[in-house]
């Protein structure tokens, strides 16, 4: 999976001295580059940031802005803005330190494009050559991102790339139902939204973003879940019940981040995670979702979720073992898994030759990939010879 920037604002701290920030001090945010950064003087990424702001506003820094830890990231509320600078209160003391601080202000529009030049060259570059599998489109805010990325990613020769929609402010929970009918799959990045929205909506906003793409049978993955365990061997309580009922409302995956990026127990972080999903898995109340799901798609059914939930209700009713499924593009696998089978959905996924006016290819490994980010299923790449076999 490939992760863009998107319209990500950053100070850059090139001396990469510790920066002290103290509650109740003034500190202004300034787009002139020629500014060291201080305690004083924090200078952005971006030079519209004072025509978008207003008093009152929150904006939070940090190096670690979005693991909650408020040693390592501030919060400013701001006062005024003058000419192209914004004035800001700290609200709590914290010590900046590294090279780059992430920066977040709280429903406000950044007038930036979801799919920056950098994030273009990166595909270019890195992503074609490697022949990623997925995207995560960071900050996505509307349907038309995600078309613009998929029309780039033609020109790029990647057509089986998949595009997951990174959900991470207001605006984009706003154009939830149009983004999720153009993404493949979606991703709540739970520590941009815990900043963007109430505390106690989070969940709210949570649980039906799962829920709506359980109905649309597209996978969608969780982030943010035991950021405790970057710096200790276990998770806090809230946070191994947390991962549970995310498991429990439908959730496909569970995205790991400064856990493993630069906690001090990235394997732990893992099996930790690993067993709480399987505790919940076996509590999982299949046959529940399955009626929901059956309800949602209503009737007259096309063929294709006929025979799918069909399957998934002979499952369940002769106790299979496990459902085998043919596939060369991973749809049926896909269409199988939507409806919540009690069993393990084993995906054959079955090569075809494709040419692009230049070589013939034999396809599917990636089609097999793509399908371990869903929930329940179990991808197995035959051999191409098969195919003269079916």
């Amino acid at each position: 999976m490939l992760d863009t920037v998107g319209p990500e604002l950053r100070v850059y701290n090139k001396t990469a001295k510790p920066i002290e920030l103290k509650a109740d001090e003034i500190v202004t945010i300034t787009p002139d580059a020629t500014k060291e950064p201080s305690a004083e003087v924090l200078p952005i990424s971006y030079s519209g940031l004072a025509g978008t702001v207003k008093k009152g506003d929150t904006i939070f820094l940090g190096q670690y802005l979005f693991t909650g830890s408020e040693t390592t990231s501030v919060w400013l509320e701001v006062l005024e803005t003058k000419d192209r600078d914004v004035i800001c209160l700290v609200k709590n003391t914290a010590i900046l330190a590294g090279l780059i601080f992430t920066m977040h202000v709280s429903q406000v529009h950044i007038n930036l494009p979801t799919l920056n030049e950098s994030d273009k060259q990166v595909i270019s570059n890195w992503g074609r050559r490697n022949n990623v599998d997925f995207i995560s489109l960071s900050y996505t805010r509307h349907a038309e991102d995600v078309r613009e990325l998929r029309a780039f990613l033609k020109t790029q020769n990647l057509h089986e790339t998949q595009i997951f929609a990174k959900i991470e402010t207001v605006e984009g929970l706003k154009h939830f139902d149009d983004i999720l009918r153009e993404a493949d799959g979606i991703i709540l990045s739970r520590g941009n939204l815990g900043i963007d929205l109430p505390p106690e909506k989070v969940f709210l906003f949570q649980k039906s973003a799962v829920h709506r793409c359980n109905m649309a049978g597209k996978p969608a993955i969780i982030t943010r879940v035991v950021d405790s365990m970057t710096e200790n061997l276990r998770p806090t309580r809230a946070e191994a019940t947390d991962v549970a009922n995310a498991v429990l409302d439908g959730t496909d995956g569970i995205l790991l981040g400064a856990e493993t990026l630069r906690g001090l127990y990235p394997i732990e972080a893992v099996k930790t995670v690993g067993r709480i999903c399987a505790e919940a898995e076996m509590v999982y109340n299949h046959t529940l979702h399955f009626k929901r799901i059956v309800k949602h798609v209503g009737e007259p059914m096309s063929h294709a979720e006929s025979v799918a939930s069909s399957a998934v209700r002979a499952a369940i009713k002769v106790k299979a073992a496990v459902i085998v499924v043919f596939t060369s593009s991973g749809g049926a696998a896909r269409l199988i898994a939507k409806y919540k089978p009690p069993v393990p959905v084993l995906a054959i996924v079955v090569p075809h030759l494709k040419t692009n006016s230049f070589k013939w290819i034999f396809t599917g490994s990636s089609q097999a990939r793509q399908l371990l980010g869903v929930r329940g299923v179990y991808p197995l790449l035959t051999s191409p010879d098969m195919v003269s076999l079916l």
